[in-house]
Formats: structure tokens, C-alpha cells, sequence
């Protein structure tokens, strides 16, 4: 942290990135780190490699967040004049995409901030818990240990809220501390109201999106209660039909997880050239290393991705099998 402050008072031009897909707590992290050093009078800027779901555009300055796949000539040219990258809620730049390239290259110091397994080598400096329930947590806590809690304000408390609320599945996760709630019960003295964050994030969906919902739980989940599993498989042309936009399937993963007997789920997603897959688990079951064995990802111990270049059918019938296998 010594060295970390020391580059903090050199940098002038910070760029703050996160991973592909963003979620609240990729965006609430960096939000609320992006607003914490416009306090210190830092030119910062998120840069994101492609774009998030609406539901988290209410948070302060969303407007302000650089698209690299819709705005690739401004990001290059703001990571090569960069001091400083943060890389916050990934651990290895094929998280990022195409935003590896000019990340890559750039000579500038480089900061993770993560709470996923086996960082890959890339970075200078790493702040890593695997236990923590959140980069938003960590970020509190980076902030914490700075010892510049008083900069916090409602619209940074907004931010790290959203992202630990979101990560946590609503606080009901097991990676959710005493000192979640402790860092929660601050951010509520700051005016944060959560209750009204949850509402901006839980109860804006679109008529298509619900229709969506219903479609892949009476339609396509599949339930394996020998093997204590079920899977979700949605293609191109279902999403099409549902008027599928960019968040439409979060969390739809973890429904099939509250059936009694089921503790390891997957929602199989056909891409348009890819498949893309998002594992959750719960009790003794670790769906990390079934992701990075067999999937080509990674991820928590509960909550873990992957992705193949096969076809729907060919990904169907992997899960079936890794099922069998792990039952």
C-alpha cells in the first residue's frame, strides 16, 4: 500500500478497466474508484470493453464510461497517455477481449484489484482476496486502507453498495462477512438507500425479458435429480424471439439452484460464434474447476464461466456428460 500511495501521488492520467459483459460489480467498482480519485483532482477515466446492462446506467456518470469495441481510437489514445491502470474484477487479460491489445502494450503501471482465483502474470501490483464477497468490497477496503475514508460519499457508497449487493446475491451468499454488513451499515449512514438500488436493479425489467424468463424455466431447463443438477440452454434464435438485450439472462443461472436436491447449475447461451456458459453451485460442490478443466474459464468456487466453439447441440451434450461425471 506504501508503494501504491507513492504512485497515486505521481500518476496524473489514470485509466480504469474491467471485464467483458460487465456486471454491478465490474461497473460499481469502477465507478466508485473512478469517483474517489476525481476527489483527489486525478484525470480518470473507464474505459469497458463492451457495453453493460440498462438496469445499472441510474449509477452517477455512466455516461461518462468509454466502450472500447464502439470507441477503440479515444481508448487507445487514453490507455498510451496513462501513468496508471487499474484492472479491477479480473485476473488475466483474456477477461477483457480486444482491450488486451493496447493494455498489452502499454507501459504504464499496472494495478489489479480482484477477488478471483489464480491471477495471471500481467500486472505490477496485485490486491487480491479470494475470499472477499466483492471487488466493490475490495475497493472499500483499498480505499480503507489509504486511510481516506472521509472522501466517501453517497454517489461512491451507491457505487461499491450496488456491487456487493449484486455479487452477493443480495447479501445471501456465503462469501458475505461480518465486515460486508459492517462496510453496508457505513455506506447506509452516508445516505445510500439500498432498497432503492435494489428496485433500480431488480425491478426494471422489460415485458420480454420476464417472458424470457418464464419461456426458459418451463421450456428449457432441464432437471437431473440423480446427479443433483439441471441446465438452462438458450439459442440465437430464442433470444431473438425475446427481444434479448444485454442482461436479460442475469441471474437466471441461479433458479434452477433453488430446486431441493439441485446444487450445480448451467446456463448454456448460443453466441453468435461462440457458446458461453455460466455455472453456480452451492454446498461441497466447486464448479471452478469443472470451468477451467473442461469449459475454458474460471472463476469463484460457486460461480464460475466458460466458452467453447461448438455448436448448441455439441454444448448440450458436454454438460450432460461433465454432469454424469461429477454426480
Amino acid at each position: 500500500m506504501q508503494e501504491i500511495k507513492q504512485i497515486l501521488s505521481d500518476s496524473k492520467s489514470i485509466v480504469i478497466t474491467t471485464h467483458k459483459s460487465p456486471d454491478g460489480d465490474a461497473i460499481g467498482s469502477s465507478l466508485a474508484l473512478y469517483h474517489f480519485l476525481k476527489k483527489k483532482n486525478k484525470d480518470v477515466v473507464v474505459i469497458v470493453p463492451d457495453a453493460f446492462p440498462e438496469f445499472l446506467n441510474w449509477m452517477v456518470e455512466t455516461e461518462s464510461i468509454i466502450h472500447y469495441d464502439t470507441q477503440v481510437e479515444e481508448a487507445e489514445k487514453l490507455i498510451e497517455k496513462a501513468d496508471l491502470i487499474f484492472s479491477l474484477d479480473y485476473n488475466s487479460l483474456n477477461r477483457i477481449g480486444d482491450l488486451s491489445n493496447p493494455l498489452g502494450k502499454s507501459e504504464a503501471t499496472k494495478v489489479v484489484i480482484d477477488h478471483h482465483q489464480d491471477p495471471a502474470d500481467f500486472a505490477d501490483h496485485y490486491i487480491v482476496d479470494t475470499k472477499s464477497c466483492s471487488t466493490s468490497q475490495l475497493i472499500y477496503e483499498f480505499i480503507e486502507n489509504l486511510g481516506e475514508l472521509d472522501k466517501l460519499d453517497k454517489a461512491i457508497g451507491e457505487c461499491i453498495y450496488c456491487g456487493i449487493m449484486t455479487d452477493t446475491g443480495s447479501f445471501r451468499y456465503p462469501s458475505t462477512t461480518s465486515k460486508t454488513h459492517q462496510i453496508i451499515a457505513h455506506l447506509i449512514d452516508l445516505g445510500v438507500d439500498g432498497s432503492k438500488i435494489h428496485q433500480e436493479v431488480y425491478d426494471t425489467y422489460s415485458e420480454h425479458r420476464l417472458r424470457l424468463l418464464g419461456h426458459a424455466l418451463t421450456e428449457k431447463m432441464k432437471v437431473f435429480p440423480e446427479y443433483g443438477a439441471a441446465y438452462i440452454s438458450l439459442s440465437q434464435k430464442e433470444l431473438k424471439q425475446f427481444s434479448f438485450k444485454k442482461g436479460d439472462s442475469e441471474g437466471l443461472v441461479n433458479y434452477p439452484l433453488s430446486i431441493d436436491g439441485i446444487k450445480f447449475t448451467v446456463l448454456i447461451t448460443e453466441k453468435e460464434d461462440n457458446i458461453s456458459f455460466s455455472f453456480r453451485s452451492k454446498d461441497d460442490f466447486h464448479v471452478n474447476k469443472i470451468a477451467n478443466e473442461h469449459f475454458n474459464g474460471g472463476g469463484h468456487i460457486y460461480a464460475a464461466g466458460g466458452m467453447l466453439e461448438v455448436s448448441l447441440e455439441e454444448a448440450i451434450k458436454k454438460v450432460e456428460e461433465v454432469m454424469k461425471q461429477y454426480n
